[in-house]
């Protein structure tokens, strides 16, 4: 019938540069400009922060972190996007997004402190490195890039903003409302959706009725991508192109990087009550850093004595992360007032003042 768009005929194809074994299958579409230097980086960033992930889980399971959300198995995802950025482009993570995080130069103990609850929101300079607290509300990051991509355009600064979440957060208002909004004003924004299949325990069956992800941004007048999100090379380039587009006016896109959450949703979840064994290990063998070593062994990129720089330089990582978390105390209570408003009020200066005076006294006390 005229006028109308079938769900039937939207593709559910993904764009892929590597197949599964490692081997390239190319896709016509896209460019993949980068160096042999920059293949081992990806390399190593995805290494690092497999190993830094994997300490966070240890650290809650030893009861040093109240609660961790891992990320293993979406460091493709992660690494590939962060990768075709620019140093002035900023970033809107969700709460798993530490694979980003280190690539933009973050110690990843400072994303781990917020996790143990020695600080609230995160313990970085979020100017310094362009890469925004972590957002635990579902959804609302991407309203956070929106806005800052529209001041950006109305700047004229060239800056892109990218957010991050996960199918989950396609059920959410505040994916509407900012897609809707960045649809209509053009803004400089990435949409990058990580769908790794669950949203805590609810399937994606049962988060959405179209056939992607991608589909959606069908209704907001902007292109949609669907990819294969343990294929690093594929994202990179995806990303790639969608980041060129929003630079040069061409307004924003929405990105599916299809992967798969191998842990738990956060170590407070039990995985194994809503997925079988056979679907883990299903993904598990499309793991994002085998593929990809072995493409780049093929292609005589990576070498033994570079793997196992990496996997030296993630095991001094962990040791630091569990150095600096380890027993660590909270954060002065001062912090309760001086982060709070520029110019402290009167109301707060007075609760300041009765704060001093009965820390003197404790500490008389003592």
């Amino acid at each position: 019938m005229r006028g109308v768009v079938d769900p039937a005929s939207i593709s559910t194809e993904m764009i892929q540069m590597l197949a599964p074994d490692g081997s390239f299958v190319g896709d016509g579409d896209f460019e993949i400009d980068l160096k042999e230097e920059d293949l081992r980086q990806i390399y190593r960033h995805m290494v690092l922060a497999r190993r830094a992930d994997q300490e966070g889980t240890n650290l809650q399971r030893q009861g040093e972190l109240g609660v961790y959300t891992p990320l293993l198995g979406q460091e493709a995802a992660q690494v590939g996007s962060a990768y075709a950025l620019s140093e002035r482009d900023w970033i809107f993570p969700s709460y798993r997004e530490l694979a980003v995080a280190m690539y933009r130069g973050i110690d990843p103990s400072s994303v781990m402190h917020l996790f143990r609850g020695t600080v609230h929101g995160g313990d970085w300079d979020a100017r310094e490195h362009r890469f925004a607290y972590y957002s635990v509300p579902i959804a609302t990051q991407m309203l956070h890039a929106v806005g800052f991509a529209r001041a950006a355009q109305i700047e004229k600064s060239n800056i892109v903003a990218i957010t991050y979440f996960g199918d989950g957060a396609t059920s959410e208002g505040d994916f509407h409302e900012a897609c809707n909004y960045g649809g209509v004003w053009k803004v400089p924004v990435v949409f990058f959706c990580q769908n790794n299949q669950y949203a805590i325990s609810v399937p994606l069956s049962k988060q959405t009725a179209a056939p992607t992800i991608s589909a959606k941004a069908l209704g907001y007048g902007m292109p949609g991508y669907r990819v294969d999100g343990n294929d690093v090379l594929a994202v990179y380039a995806v990303a790639r192109e969608t980041i060129r587009r929003a630079r040069e006016g061409g307004g924003p896109s929405l990105i599916e990087a299809v992967t798969f959450r191998r842990g738990p949703h956060s170590t407070a979840d039990d995985p194994t009550r809503y997925r079988t064994k056979e679907e883990l290990a299903a993904w598990e063998a499309k793991d994002p850093i085998a593929r990809f070593q072995t493409y780049c062994k093929n292609e005589g990129v990576l070498d033994d004595d570079f793997i196992k720089s990496c996997d030296d330089e993630g095991a001094q990582i962990a040791t630091n992360i569990r150095a600096s978390i380890v027993g660590a105390g909270p954060r002065p209570a001062i912090d309760l007032f001086n982060n709070v408003y520029e110019e402290m009020p009167e109301t707060l200066r007075r609760e300041y003042k009765q704060y001093e005076e009965e820390q003197s006294a404790r500490e008389g006390d003592e």
